[in-house]
């Protein structure tokens, strides 16, 4: 039956950035949907721990600057050790930094850039290996932006990087394919998270986004679990390169 082909019974998945917003409610859906969680924070996310254990899951929580590679490798040795398989890698962590460009320095470009796409590669490096080792084949999930479309104002390095993350996308797809591992991308649209919350406290700018929005409201954690829960099962092993925009409606306007 084809809902079975959503069923991520025995997987584990890897989520970055799940303490809080979007991280959070792709950890949980996943977990709905029969996945073990390996989370890497900068904090301990004890909320979602919480939430992941309730459901009988199983949850290990890494913390990390992801922005320091030298890491990666020993997360991934800890995170075998726990569970002895990775199937899915969700890499959600990201920042974003507000400056008009003609001002924007190289501090808040290259932390950005680092954490955003550098790391983004690189830990899909590492769990690709991963996955071709064990031979079974696997799911990485990048989240892209609306950003990854259009031009934005003043986040010079946010647009660069996640208009990169959409391009690594395709690249890693073309490459891995033939390993049985599947590399897409979600570009959440304008949602309800920490990174907006300075657009959603003006009410002039909040009001212009939610009036192109079709959906009339900005999206929430929740929205994101049915997606990554269908490009991290089987029933999406036919998708290679994708960018699904997940925004209410924003880029249909």
């Amino acid at each position: 039956m084809i809902l079975e082909n959503f069923s991520l019974q025995g997987k584990v998945a890897v989520v970055t950035g799940c303490d809080t917003g979007l991280g959070q409610g792709m950890a949980l859906g996943l977990a709905q949907a029969g996945c073990d969680i390996v989370g890497i924070n900068v904090v301990e996310p004890e909320e979602t721990i919480a939430q992941v254990t309730a459901l009988g899951r199983r949850f290990l929580s890494l913390s990390a600057d992801l922005r320091k590679l030298d890491t990666v490798l020993a997360l991934l040795e800890r995170a075998l050790a726990e569970f002895g398989h990775i199937d899915i890698l969700v890499n959600n962590a990201g920042i974003i930094r507000r400056q008009d460009a003609i001002d924007f320095s190289e501090k808040d470009w290259d932390d950005v850039m680092d954490l955003n796409i550098k790391a983004v590669f690189f830990i899909s490096q590492a769990v690709a290996k991963q996955f071709i080792k064990q031979g079974n084949g696997g799911k990485i999930i990048n989240i892209a932006s609306m950003l990854s479309f259009q031009g934005g104002i003043r986040v010079p390095s946010y647009t660069a990087s996640k208009s990169a993350v959409m391009g690594v996308t395709r690249l890693l797809a073309n490459e891995w394919a033939k390993h049985g591992i599947n590399v897409n991308a979600i570009a959440p649209g304008y949602m309800a998270t920490n990174n907006t919350q300075q657009l959603r406290a003006d009410e002039a700018r909040s009001a212009e986004i939610l009036d192109r929005i079709p959906a009339g409201r900005w999206g929430l954690p929740a929205d994101l679990m049915g997606p990554a829960v269908f490009l991290a099962s089987p029933a999406s092993d036919y998708i290679n390169g994708y960018t699904l925009a997940v925004d209410g409606g924003w880029l249909a306007r």
